[in-house]
């Protein structure tokens, strides 16, 4: 089985470190989703494997004649070369052999009497014959047409930016690899090309490592999620719910042990300040664990909550209103006959083929076109912001803190909180540290990231975005629909991103390319099944009874003689208790994706803490009865 081994794998850009001695190994059959906030170099580790960009060190170990597919961001193409020439351009025999066929087809077709021609194109369909090549051509083609392409003969240089993506994504996947390398397939991709090229990676034979923001594809293909993060690389089993499910496991465990940490505190506090007056060994070790917990319990009120409601100017009854507009571009028409009413809380989502005027139709929406016929009447109340496709020019020598700046230098929340804009960069996880870094330094991602802050930092009460979850993070994605969650406004948003889309629009605008569109209340995955909207089953989460207090004791007393012998055991009873408790959160810890391990330790957490508890209530009584 064909294995690729990286170790001690460092590289630095500039000041920053990326990565430092990371490390793993993937296996033929393996799919690794990588994941991780823009600007941790989730890209730049792709282009190292392939070997493109350089290392600051690596080892590699793979079998001889170990090939790699790459599909970078931005593929650039051979100026002159056809779009079949492009995809047949890989160094492969056998993609060789296909680019020779279709090079002499193409000759011939230009000068069909050359007897040197004719031959050259039976020579070449011999060999075509000989190592079972048809397969790989049809192959090409069919990939081509499914992802959008039927320009075959058209120079690759001309195409948008969207269809070389394609382009450079078929020849990928018609590639004979042992790995492949795939940087955001999915983006510009419509519904039923996603869908294909799941299928099409579940074909592939080799092992994979692929970055994505949908959510859905990450889930379906991967066996394992490879997270890129504090410098270092982490290696999850399972696709991206069983990774979820780890992260939610482990982070409720946090939140409990937090819990648990804060009652703990107030018994260290109590015991600190009656015991400390004892400067013996292991008093001293209290002291420090107690200096330890506070540290951690101080850290953790460091966290930011990423949820907040933005005031926004107060939407009048009227927010954007249409009647019979009509919109073509010579013979195609993108609106025939379309009205509307848009409402205070309305959120939309325009989905449709691409090229079926969703962009036009946004920019409609914002004054930015007029329709041929009809007019569009916006409030007088409204302040939209517009995120496009294509971010506006950007000054490389600006720090982001000022770019931010420029639109506003603080912003008010729901409740009335102003939040400057340092913290509003955090917010949308640029470190504080981070904040001086020039714009020419950020990446594509971080770029987009931080154009998105600057226009909900002008507090708009509607919301156009043209493809949001282009480039970005799964983590900023997260940040960007808690934020809509909260807007009070109005959001229209084009995306192919299926749970971008089922978590934020809560109805459909479908453009069918011809001039009409389809309204529909039902969420995207289910307009996309054809069936009608689930219901939503609600759990009630059960009671917990608080424990009783036990009642103070009022009169003096003195110790029995079984409490004389426990009060002379439970110091070290105590630090029994706090090892295991301590060894059991660090097997939690460590535990993985192993959930039958974690449910075990976490039972065994829960009835070492509630010892633990028990036992500190029965020296705060013991040692009352002793110092009161």
């Amino acid at each position: 089985m064909s294995h690729l081994i990286i170790q001690n794998l460092t590289k630095t850009v500039g000041d920053k470190t990326l990565f430092q001695n990371i490390e793993f190994t993937i296996y033929e059959g393996e799919r690794a989703g990588l994941i991780g906030i823009n600007g941790t170099g989730k890209s730049t580790l792709l282009s190292i494997l392939a070997g493109e960009v350089e290392a600051d060190s690596i080892n590699k170990d793979h079998p001889n004649k170990y090939r790699i597919a790459y599909l970078p961001q931005e593929p650039t193409f051979t100026s002159g070369d056809t779009v079949l020439q492009a995809v047949f351009a890989g160094d492969s025999p056998i993609l060789q052999l296909n680019r020779q066929y279709e090079e002499t087809v193409a000759a011939l077709a230009a000068d069909p009497t050359s007897e040197n021609l004719q031959n050259a194109l039976f020579g070449l369909q011999h060999r075509m014959d000989e190592e079972q090549a048809w397969d790989v051509n049809a192959l090409a083609k069919t990939a081509l047409t499914k992802l959008g392409i039927d320009m075959f003969d058209k120079e690759a240089v001309t195409l948008s930016g969207g269809q070389q993506k394609r382009v450079a994504l078929a020849k990928v996947l018609i590639e004979p690899a042992d790995l492949y390398l795939l940087d955001e397939p999915t983006n510009h991709l419509d519904v039923q090309s996603t869908e294909w090229l799941q299928e099409m990676v579940l074909r592939l034979k080799g092992a994979v490592i692929f970055i994505t923001h949908d959510r859905y594809f990450l889930d379906e293909l991967s066996t394992h999620i490879y997270e890129l993060a504090n410098q270092t690389l982490y290696r999850h089993t399972g696709n991206y719910g069983d990774y979820l499910e780890a992260r939610a496991i482990r982070e409720e465990m946090e939140a409990a042990s937090a819990q648990k940490n804060r009652n703990r505190y107030r018994s260290e506090l109590q015991w600190i300040r009656r015991g400390a007056k004892a400067r013996t060994t292991k008093q001293k070790a209290r002291i420090q664990r107690f200096e330890q917990l506070e540290g951690n319990l101080e850290r953790k009120t460091e966290d930011v909550s990423l949820e907040m409601g933005l005031a926004t100017t107060r939407l009048g009854r009227k927010v954007l209103e249409a009647e019979h507009i009509m919109k073509s571009f010579g013979e195609q028409k993108i609106l025939d006959d379309f009205s509307f009413l848009l409402q205070q809380g309305d959120r939309i989502g325009i989905i449709g083929a691409n090229g079926a005027g969703k962009s036009t139709l946004l920019n409609l929406l914002a004054g930015e076109l007029k329709p041929d016929i009809g007019e569009i009447q916006m409030g007088s109340t409204v302040k939209l912001a517009h995120f496009k496709q294509t971010l506006p020019k950007m000054n490389e020598h600006e720090r982001m803190i000022e770019y931010i700046r420029e639109a506003s230098n603080d912003i008010t929340d729901a409740e009335g909180v102003r939040y400057s804009a340092a913290q509003m960069l955090e917010r949308f996880l640029f470190p504080l540290y981070a904040h001086g870094t020039p714009i020419g330094k950020l990446s594509g991602g971080e770029r987009k990231r931080l154009h998105l802050l600057r226009l909900l930092m002008e507090q708009p009460n509607v919301l156009l975005l043209d493809e949001p979850t282009n480039d970005l993070d799964i983590e900023t994605l997260g940040v960007l629909e808690d934020f809509i969650e909260h807007f009070p406004g109005v959001v229209m948003t084009i995306s192919h991103d299926r749970f971008f889309l089922d978590r934020i629009a809560k109805k459909l605008w479908i453009l069918d390319g011809q001039g009409h569109v389809e309204e529909t209340l039902d969420i995207y995955s289910e307009y996309l099944q054809k069936r009608e909207q689930a219901e939503t089953v609600k759990v009630e989460a059960p009671k917990v009874e608080k424990p009783k207090a036990e009642k103070p004791k009022s009169e003096k007393k003195k110790l029995s003689f079984k409490e004389q012998k426990e009060w002379e055991t439970i110091a070290t009873d105590i630090e029994k208790a706090e090892a295991m408790i301590v060894e059991t959160e660090e097997g939690i810890a460590t535990a993985g994706a192993d959930f039958t391990k974690l449910q075990e330790l976490t039972a065994k957490l829960d009835e070492l803490n509630a010892h633990y508890e028990h036992l500190i209530e029965r020296w705060s009584y013991l040692d009352e009865i002793v110092n009161g």
